[in-house]
């Protein structure tokens, strides 16, 4: 095999998993862990069975590999900008935003990560641990984020305004799964911000 075959030959493997990834995405979402299958998968992306045991061991490893694809692009939302781009308001407020049309834009890893968390079964799928695992990824980078805008909160405080953020950012999303596009999450996301930073102010005057 020549250097460009091989090249060209990895470039499709990248690809096809990419389309396996899609697939499993888009009927996951509808249809849920139980009502995907491999031959629904291999249906939709055009690929045979085969290619996507090639890339991936069963359904419980290509799930996983949904939410950990979707939860990098989550991730990279959740950047607070510098100081010089506005107050800590501001800036908190802007994060948020970011955050909502990354979860517009690449919502399978909350959606599939909800549906598996709510559930349990004798044998815990892969894809339920991946989720708990880069939850708690979540978890700390938003933890991250409390004390640079408010150094005297406690670790008790960033904690509790940290499962406040997370918990009120779950209830945002499945309300739009319910409703549908009729929920713009920006400005939700943004209001929810505006909370938890007012919230964070106002234990940050009570602290001794």
């Amino acid at each position: 095999m020549t250097k460009t075959q091989g090249v060209r030959k990895r470039a499709n493997g990248v690809e096809s998993r990419q389309r396996i990834l899609d697939a499993a995405a888009r009927i996951s979402g509808e249809r849920g862990y139980e009502g995907t299958s491999i031959a629904a998968v291999s249906a939709a992306c055009g690929l045979p069975a085969s290619s996507i045991y090639w890339h991936f061991k069963d359904k419980d490893d290509l799930i996983a590999a949904v939410i950990e694809r979707s939860f990098d692009t989550w991730l990279a939302s959740v950047i607070l900008p510098p100081e010089e781009t506005g107050t800590g308001l501001e800036r908190i407020t802007t994060m948020a935003a970011g955050v909502a049309k990354s979860l517009m834009d690449a919502p399978d890893f909350l959606r599939l990560g909800l549906m598996l968390a709510l559930e349990r079964r004798p044998a815990e799928p892969r894809g339920r641990t991946v989720f708990l695992q880069v939850r708690d990824t979540a978890r700390a980078r938003i933890a991250e984020v409390l004390p640079e805008l408010f150094p005297a909160l406690d670790d008790n405080a960033v904690q509790t305004l940290t499962t406040y953020a997370m918990a009120g950012a779950d209830g945002l999303f499945v309300q739009r799964e319910i409703s549908g596009d009729t929920i713009d999450l920006v400005p939700l996301f943004e209001l929810h911000a505006q909370l938890v930073y007012e919230a964070a102010r106002r234990m940050t005057d009570r602290s001794p």
